[in-house]
């Protein structure tokens, strides 16, 4: 028979793992559902010079002497040195997608935080943050 210590332990953790859950699919729906929003009001403004520099972004990334993966990781490290909060969202989602690890993906913050120096630090706590939710949402 379970002690109360043990169903406390499974309980709490059990309710941890539910609000992780709902806490992560939050984070990264808030901020893909943001990012869409706003696209879309900023488009609608139908500005050429706007529209040329995001379909410039979108060629960078495409396939080319560098496979599509490394560039989102080069992304990554670029967006950290840069302390970009949804640049370093925007790039682990993809990265996500495209099957980066988490070994990689914390290869890459050590990379960005010794080019970058300690300033990456508070980004590299959002970015792990991020990244967990990224995992727990696609559990979902």
């Amino acid at each position: 028979m379970p002690t109360f210590a043990g169903l406390k332990f499974y309980f709490q953790t059990n309710l941890r793992e539910a609000e992780l859950r709902g806490t992560a699919m939050s984070i990264v729906e808030e901020f893909n559902d943001y990012r869409a929003r706003m696209n879309e009001r900023i488009l609608a403004h139908d500005n050429k010079v706007i529209k040329r520099f995001w379909s410039l972004d979108n060629q960078t990334y495409q396939e080319g002497a560098l496979d599509v993966k490394t560039k989102e990781m080069l992304g990554l490290v670029a967006s950290m040195v840069l302390r970009c909060d949804d640049c370093i969202k925007y790039h682990l989602g993809k990265c996500y997608e495209l099957g980066v690890t988490s070994d990689q993906i914390f290869e890459i913050f050590a990379v960005a935080n010794m080019v970058g120096g300690s300033i990456c630090i508070p980004h590299t706590r959002r970015a792990v943050e991020y990244w967990e939710a990224l995992s727990v949402s696609s559990q979902q």
